[in-house]
């Protein structure tokens, strides 16, 4: 099991456009239902973006990395940001009712 983070921050003015393109990938990932992965998206009012991101192996990675809305989602992803992406594997400490068992 890998678990990521990946934090970045929008600009101002291109938050809410990422937002909606990272809407359509959680409900594009609900039409297909993969297994293997969970998925989760926060926003944080200064237009900072937190992902976590659980696959069962590598290849279930590809579960939203290959996604039409995914690559949607990438494409300008550089114009939009303020502040660059970081990733983190991050192992789970614990947890009450936030993650799935």
């Amino acid at each position: 099991m890998k678990r990521h983070l990946i934090r970045y921050k929008m600009k101002p003015e291109r938050a809410d456009e990422n937002e909606r393109l990272i809407q359509a990938v959680f409900q594009e990932l609900r039409d297909r239902s993969p297994d293997g992965v969970r998925y989760m998206t926060l926003r944080s009012g200064d237009g900072t973006f937190i992902h976590l991101v659980e696959t069962q192996t590598d290849a279930h990675s590809d579960s939203i990395t290959g996604l039409a809305t995914f690559k949607a989602f990438q494409s300008g992803f550089g114009d939009r940001c303020s502040e660059a992406p970081q990733r983190d594997e991050m192992a789970v400490i614990g947890s009450y009712r936030m993650l799935g068992a």
